[in-house]
């Protein structure tokens, strides 16, 4: 397949090839610059996502640019290292002190040390992620009750990739509950 053969299977939205392409042919390229350019870790995925939603912007008008002047990994690495370096700078940084105990509204008398159990339950979780960013949109959006399109620009993001990235967010919570029941039992077990 030739890189024109790849630009139009990308613009025209061709799943396999853009599955390919992006998450296999890119990917050492990819991995180099989330390396390079972050001083944190950065989810393969989101970058990705990111970086499609940018090429694909106004109707593919990025990968419309695209000349063969060069090869089509050259070129993708000069759009996405200019694009993540001027990202990298506007993505929400935890700054604050406040904790999810502090940022949930007390419940009624009888219920309190239930939710105080909860909240701490919560918050041990969320400090569990490894990816601060998903924390921050758990908590914006659901135990903040903040608006989409809010967060998404607190965030320098679209609203699409803000709920791609409440969908892995969510998967990675999940993931770290499951592990954190299993470890329990296997405690609760040995006594």
């Amino acid at each position: 397949m030739s890189e024109k053969d790849i630009i139009d299977a990308l613009i025209a939205h061709d799943e396999y090839v853009t599955e390919q392409f992006f998450f296999k042919n890119c990917r050492p390229l990819f991995m180099s610059i989330i390396r390079n350019v972050f001083t944190y870790n950065v989810d393969y995925d989101e970058f990705v996502n990111e970086f499609y939603l940018h090429l694909m912007e106004n109707n593919a008008y990025r990968l419309r640019q695209f000349q063969g002047r060069s090869t089509i990994y050259q070129w993708l690495k000069v759009i996405a290292i200019r694009y993540f370096i001027a990202k990298r700078d506007g993505l929400i940084e935890n700054e604050s002190n406040d904790t999810l105990l502090e940022s949930i509204a007390q419940t009624k008398e009888g219920d309190c040390e239930k939710a105080m159990i909860g909240k701490m339950d919560i918050e041990n979780l969320l400090s569990l992620m490894p990816n601060k960013r998903y924390v921050y949109v758990i908590k914006r959006l659901l135990l903040e009750d903040a608006e989409p399109k809010v967060v998404a620009e607190e965030l320098n993001t679209s609203v699409d990739n803000l709920y791609n990235i409440k969908k892995r967010a969510f998967a990675t919570l999940t993931a770290i509950a499951l592990r954190e029941v299993e470890r329990y039992e296997k405690e609760i077990g040995k006594k």
